[in-house]
């Protein structure tokens, strides 16, 4: 037995540090175990850490009789005991509760939580914001395992699965001033000379997206149940900045649940837009999607000038489809036909132009073929988005490729993993903290909403604490 283990457990965390570090001075040669000593060593340090942690939350602690809390009376209820979540593992220290008395059921106040910024009465800042992130990128379970392996803090996946949740709704309650606020932080890159808006959308599993229902009604009507019954789409935004050269340089990605119309998504992007252009009213605006119809109605109808382009990379799947329908699906001279009018819609003035030609002309060979009448259509309507080469000849974006890897990484690789089903609540916290995250704006989100944890604790004039505190 050594001497660190036949030591009382009071012995402080320091002591206990300082004296494994002169132990294993004193031996002179090497461990034989170096893995071993540095869990030892983390293990001491966590320590020393949450001694230290527990002392200074302490002294955020008021003991008095009364109490005011943004100025309205409270009084002293009750003293007791609270574990806290810190990074490096549990914390628990005394506290007192405060309640104004004046209604039943109410919930009692902590000046400790409340000075000291405690995220859902449970989380000093720093480790709720750690758990943030880490949940963002991963899911609790995994998130729980990382924090095993990491050593400290052992948070439970119920406690990981809560936390975005109750932060989500603070954000979402003050959204529209929160957002406000994020701008007002954020620069416009000073290279740009371009910025372009875009939107799109990807399906992912809803717990309560009338699965049964749909699976039900299909299976009525002779139909194989298969597809993403159950599934609604998120929305998908970006505001992105180009330089002279057409180089990406940054990127604003926004992310909403399923809803109608996709309002919140638009008027979002809208106010991007704006603020935008307060700032930098000399950047071109390009507007971008694909060629759904709801896309264009929100892009057409934004009050400002600027190119309106349908996502070439689209464009070519219509094409190709059309080319499909008149020579037969993988045909060589298809294939053929394609490469040459894709070369033709990308690089030529007025390329469209030519592509509709051809079009007209296989319609008329083939004139039963509803896919190509269709396709044909597509160029038509959209043929004063698709002056590629004009565009890109000014170094403006032609796709929505940001946009769909916002899908992508907004949506898809968190919240497409196998055996997941989502509700709104919960899938809108992941998409605004993995918005926060890859929009850099992550510290700032935090800012703003770890300062609405705190309040004002003062004592009145002529009381005094029972023990020494700080004042606020």
């Amino acid at each position: 037995m050594t001497a660190l283990e036949r030591k009382p457990e009071t012995e402080p965390a320091m002591d206990k540090l300082r004296r494994f570090l002169e132990e294993r001075r004193k031996a002179g040669k090497p461990g034989s175990n170096f893995e071993q000593f540095e869990e030892e060593l983390h293990r001491l340090v966590s320590e020393v850490e949450c001694e230290a942690v527990g002392e200074e939350l302490e002294r955020q602690d008021i003991n008095a009789p009364l109490i005011e809390i943004e100025g309205e009376p409270h009084r002293r209820v009750l003293r007791c005991e609270e574990t806290y979540f810190s990074p490096a593992g549990p914390v628990r220290v005394e506290r007192s509760l405060y309640a104004t008395r004046t209604s039943p059921g109410e919930r009692a106040s902590c000046p400790l939580e409340l000075r000291a910024g405690m995220v859902e009465g449970k989380w000093t800042p720093r480790a709720a914001k750690q758990a943030l992130w880490f949940v963002a990128n991963l899911t609790p379970q995994a998130v729980e395992e990382l924090y095993e392996r990491l050593g400290g803090l052992l948070p439970s996946k119920t406690s990981l699965d809560r936390l975005p949740k109750k932060v989500s709704g603070r954000w979402e309650a003050e959204r529209e001033r929160f957002e406000s606020a994020l701008r007002e932080k954020a620069e416009v890159p000073l290279e740009a000379t371009a910025v372009a808006v875009a939107l799109d959308g990807v399906m992912v599993p809803m717990k309560d997206g009338d699965r049964k229902r749909k699976r039900e009604h299909t299976a009525a009507e002779g139909k194989e149940t298969r597809g993403p019954a159950g599934h609604q789409e998120v929305g998908c935004g970006t505001v992105t900045f180009y330089d002279r050269r057409g180089e990406l340089l940054s990127a604003v990605r926004l992310g909403r649940m399923p809803e109608a119309n996709k309002a919140t998504l638009k008027s979002m992007l809208t106010d991007e837009l704006e603020w935008v252009r307060a700032q930098r009213p000399d950047l071109k605006v390009v507007r971008l999607a694909d060629g759904a119809k709801d896309n264009w109605t929100f892009l057409e109808a934004l009050p400002v000038e600027g190119q309106l382009v349908i996502d070439f990379f689209h464009a070519a799947e219509h094409l190709s489809k059309a080319l499909d329908a008149a020579y037969g699906e993988g045909a060589p001279k298809g294939r053929s036909q394609f490469e040459k009018l894709r070369h033709i819609l990308r690089h030529e003035e007025r390329g469209v132009e030519k592509v509709i030609r051809s079009l007209l002309h296989l319609r008329d060979e083939h004139p039963r073929s509803k896919v190509l009448q269709t396709e044909l259509n597509y160029f038509r309507k959209g043929r004063q988005k698709m002056q590629y080469a004009t565009v890109a000849a000014n170094n403006l974006p032609i796709g929505t490729g940001v946009t769909e890897a916002a899908c992508k990484t907004l949506a898809t690789q968190r919240m497409k993993c196998s055996g997941m089903a989502w509700r709104n609540e919960g899938g809108q916290a992941i998409l605004s903290l993995r918005s926060f995250i890859q929009s850099k704006r992550f510290d700032v989100a935090w800012e703003l909403l770890v300062e609405g944890y705190k309040k004002l604790v003062t004592l009145p004039e002529n009381v005094l604490p029972l023990r020494p505190t700080r004042q606020c």
